[in-house]
């Protein structure tokens, strides 16, 4: 037996609890993993509370990352003992996720812990910071260098900001945050943002195009702030669109499209191809600061996730929430 968070849905309505498994209720898979440390992420706290429909299956583990010790391998790649991480592919939706002492899933959506990085650290960055660094290689390949402007990141003392905002400092970018937790602003600024913006700037109705200020963006609010970030971006600008923690809409005009010739790209990490995955925390590895990782991250145990999921969703949990499965 071992211990995890298990939604239901059934006649007697939508629930999350920690219980008891046993192992034959696991998934199909060629790899079962000894879990450390999973996260909570933001899709996980729609996924706990049931405000958001992420589910797919029931009953479903959340978590859709985990690092941990593989115990049995069908995987070819995979031995036990190698200490493994996953992010995404569906994990926490369609197939049973981090938030338990065990995982079992398929070994080709897996990545081997490598560099310099403890379990805990690994999952500091987790979906968010990984994420945020397939952002910044976006901005990368799109041109965007350090000396063409100041760079956008909204939502900055998330997961997701917090990571970029520290990647790009040190890659030498200035970095123009916006955020609507004012009491957050020395955590923010110790992750190299030079500046600090009011979200309430970005989250009305704005102009179809407006000042030119940005050389790129990353943002993870969608809706009004997507839009009004679009419109300061300057000529030939780039935005990385990432989350929806605004909206799922994008109340905008093609102006900044056709008349600047500003790109926007979306940032799926979910399916992002194993190479790609394997470049970002490459680059993590060699471009996030390890120093500010105790900043970015709070650990907890997994009694205190499900509390914590609500107030995530309220926007008063600061960077990332790392989860210590055996706490």
């Amino acid at each position: 037996m071992f211990k995890g968070i298990l939604i239901q849905k059934d006649e007697a309505g939508y629930r999350a609890s920690l219980t008891d498994l046993d192992e034959s209720q696991l998934p199909e898979g060629d790899v079962t993993i000894r879990v450390s440390h999973s996260t909570l992420n933001f899709k996980d706290a729609l996924a706990i509370t049931g405000k958001g429909p992420v589910v797919r299956r029931f009953p479903m583990v959340p978590g859709v990352d985990l690092v941990g010790t593989v115990e049995h391998s069908g995987h070819s790649e995979y031995t036990v003992g190698d200490t493994v991480i996953l992010n995404g592919w569906g994990v926490g939706e369609k197939h049973w996720g981090g938030l338990a002492q065990k995982a079992r899933v398929n070994g080709d959506w897996l990545v081997p812990l490598r560099g310099r990085f403890t379990p805990e650290q690994a999952m500091s960055i987790g979906t968010a910071g990984y994420t945020a660094m397939l952002c910044v290689l976006a901005l990368e390949r799109n041109g965007v260098k350090p000396d063409d402007g100041e760079i956008l990141v909204t939502g900055a003392a998330g997961g997701v900001g917090s990571v970029a905002t520290a990647v790009l400092t040190k890659l030498g970018y200035s970095v123009v945050a916006v955020s609507g937790r004012p009491e957050e602003a020395a955590y923010i600024k110790s992750m190299g943002a030079i500046e600090i913006l009011d979200r309430d700037q970005f989250s009305s109705p704005g102009k179809p195009l407006g000042a030119e200020r940005w050389a790129g963006a990353i943002d993870v609010v969608g809706s009004h702030t997507l839009a009004n970030v679009c419109a300061t971006t300057r000529y030939r600008g780039f935005v990385a669109a990432c989350g929806l923690a605004g909206g799922m809409d994008f109340p905008a005009t093609v102006a900044p499209f056709i008349l600047r010739g500003v790109t926007l790209v979306g940032i799926d990490s979910v399916m992002c191809p194993r190479l790609e995955r394997l470049e970002a925390w490459r680059r993590l590895s060699r471009d996030l600061d390890v120093a500010k990782l105790a900043a970015i991250s709070n650990e907890v145990g997994l009694s205190e996730v499900m509390p914590l999921a609500q107030k995530m969703l309220n926007g008063e949990v600061r960077g990332r929430i790392v989860v210590d499965v055996n706490r």
